[in-house]
């Protein structure tokens, strides 16, 4: 067995495997950049190792530092968790080459799995059903656009290289194509340094399965299911659960088989996903599935194939890589339960999802379930690398249950004053359709409306805070006694707000809830009033001090939201614009965001060149409306 262990990684991956490292009697190193100096996986590892500043480029993603770090802690063994070097055959075989056990697949089934438009053509070959589709060599563009005219829209463009959604878009008719095209091989060339594409038929209603599959050196192949990871935005998972809704047994048996086949066509060894895409249109059908991709790695949403098998798949990793036979057989393998991971992300659904980033001055996640994460409160949000915060993980004897248990958890979030999307994956998880069963990657984009919480605060939620204020006398007596602070209280109140104090050190915490209109936690923070509620958090401004809890209309100057990098301007300084028009594009937690003008108006200041690394707060464009 494995000894010690090198993790190639950060954040809340990291912090998963040394857990299970540690149960296992493993010694782990962990490895940081600058902005991760005090991260929790340092923290929490038995040493670390710095390896250089904090863009992922200059420190994650060099090899050499890591394989470097592994030879200086005495490692005998480098995990690379998931993204970064993950994927990375030539890593793999570096690894190999220095002595040391890569926890992961060969680097030649890391290959012949790496590029899309190659591994469809080994499926085919090995008799797995692929999608229809342009897989060629030929990358000019107006062949490109050829081939996706003969294919008929709707077409999807994807880099043949990575994944996470990177690369990747959608183009509905032929005029789009041109600009589709451009964009997705510039976020493919700047996420995987390739541009090369594939372009394939779009399914109309279509349904994201994948399966988990274990491979050792023994020869022996085994899966443990299949996901649905349907819901999902800009094609980046946010909810998945196990097993699929709708999935009977003979369509089960067909994927999971088709799964096991693609693996073995690759000689696979170690944890891998098998990604498939289903029409939907007519409920899942064996005839109605096809390959899209392998994942030679570790899985984000791992934990919910964990808890319907009972299976630690770090474990089984480690075990595999250590020379053993794979911990089961594919009979001792069953599905017991339901479960449901949420993505929790630093971003701010009420304003397109921009990234937030920042200190974690108040973090408190959903009780009562698994928590995957690599923050604590008083750890800072970064803008460097992925918005991710943790992965909530919630399990049932059925799906209904494990919904029900999903969506108390993220309605009990409390984080401040990093925005999340908690509320928002409340919401999905509230819709009647979901509920149903009634998915497909486009449910998000159909329902975003109706998805996306209100950014200012409902009456109930200033009446709890209102409510709150009265009953705690924050600023009056510095007593923590209840019954010593009565400014405002009547024994006689008709409210329905039954009010429960909580303290700690300096913060004195209310629980306010109205079982007719809110639950909520609201919380002193300084001169503010925190009021916590359905996933949302609110910031109230407590009498006599002064502060407005809304903020101030636009006008006119468009400022960096986060830190990031300018990579398109399409503007230029006296032009006249239209509300919405995109006038740049930054770069920033691993994705792109468009700034668009709030009006028509004329460019009267631009101060953003290509390429220009900006801070939060920068101010890059100033619109004037017109005379």
């Amino acid at each position: 067995m494995i000894q010690s262990l090198l993790i190639a990684n950060r954040g809340e991956i990291a912090c998963r495997i040394i857990r299970t490292a540690r149960q296992m009697g493993v010694r782990t190193i962990a490895v940081y950049s600058d902005a991760d100096r005090k991260a929790l996986h340092v923290r929490e590892a038995d040493e670390a190792v710095h390896i250089g500043p904090s863009p992922a480029r200059e420190s994650y993603l060099v090899g050499e530092k890591i394989i470097a770090a592994a030879r200086d802690s005495g490692a005998e063994a480098i995990h690379p968790g998931y993204g970064f070097l993950s994927e990375n055959a030539d890593f793999a075989q570096a690894v190999i080459n220095a002595g040391l056990i890569w926890v992961g697949p060969q680097p030649q089934s890391i290959r012949a799995m790496g590029l899309k438009d190659a591994a469809k053509k080994l499926m085919d070959a090995a008799g797995v059903p692929t999608t229809p589709g342009y897989l060629g060599e030929d990358q000019d563009p107006a062949r490109l656009h050829e081939e996706a005219d003969a294919i008929g829209y709707p077409v999807l463009i994807k880099a043949v290289a990575g994944g996470g959604g990177k690369g990747m878009r959608r183009v509905n008719t032929s005029q789009e194509f041109a600009d589709s095209l451009q964009s997705c091989k510039r976020e493919a060339a700047s996420s995987f340094g390739e541009d090369r594409v594939l372009i394939e038929k779009y399914i109309l209603r279509p349904r994201h399965i994948e399966v988990q599959v274990f491979g050792d050196s023994h020869g022996n192949v085994v899966h443990l299911f299949e996901r649905d990871c349907s819901l999902q935005r800009r094609h980046q998972k946010v909810i998945e659960e196990a097993p699929a809704p709708g999935m009977d047994e003979a369509t089960r048996a067909a994927v999971c088989d088709a799964a096991v086949k693609a693996a073995k066509a690759v000689d696979y060894v170690g944890a891998g996903t098998i990604e498939f895409i289903a029409d939907a249109s007519e409920d899942l059908r064996a005839d109605r599935i096809w390959f899209m991709e392998m994942n030679t790695r570790l899985q984000v949403e791992h934990p919910v194939t964990e808890a319907i098998t009972g299976q630690d798949l770090v474990e089984w990793q480690l075990r595999i890589a250590s020379g053993e036979k794979l911990p089961c057989k594919q009979d001792e393998l069953s599905i017991n339960g339901w479960a449901m991971e949420a993505r929790l992300y630093a971003e701010d659904p009420t304003h397109e999802f921009l990234p937030s980033t920042g200190t974690l001055e108040h973090f408190e996640l959903g009780r009562g379930l698994r928590v995957d994460t690599g923050v604590e409160e008083g750890d800072r949000i970064s803008p460097y690398y992925d918005p991710m915060i943790a992965k909530l993980i919630a399990a049932g004897s059925n799906r209904q249950e494990a919904i029900d248990n999903l969506a108390d958890a993220l309605e009990q979030v409390e984080v401040w004053p990093v925005k999340t999307n908690a509320a928002f994956l409340a919401r999905a998880l509230a819709d009647p359709d979901f509920r149903a069963g009634e998915v497909d990657t486009g449910f998000i984009p159909s329902k975003i409306d109706h998805l996306i919480p209100d950014a200012m605060p409902s009456d109930a939620i200033w009446n709890l805070a209102a409510n709150a204020m009265l009953v705690s006398d924050f600023g009056g007596s510095s007593s923590f006694d209840p019954w010593s602070n009565l400014q405002g209280f009547r024994a006689s109140c008709d409210s329905d707000f039954a009010v429960a104090i909580r303290h700690g050190g300096e913060t004195r915490n209310i629980e306010v809830g109205d079982d007719d209109e809110i639950e909520g936690v609201a919380t002193a923070n300084g001169a503010n009033m925190l009021v916590f509620a359905h996933g949302q958090a609110f910031s109230f401004t407590l009498p006599g001090t002064g502060g407005s809890a809304a903020g101030a209309a636009t006008d006119g100057a468009l400022v960096s939201p986060m830190p990031g990098r300018v990579i398109a301007v399409e503007t230029r300084q006296g032009d006249a614009v239209v509300e919405g028009q995109k006038l740049l594009t930054l770069e920033a937690m691993k994705m792109e965001h468009s700034l668009t003008a709030p009006f028509d108006g004329i460019v009267a200041e631009l101060n953003a060149t290509v390429g220009e690394q900006v801070i939060e707060g920068t101010l890059l464009v100033r619109i004037e409306a017109p005379a």
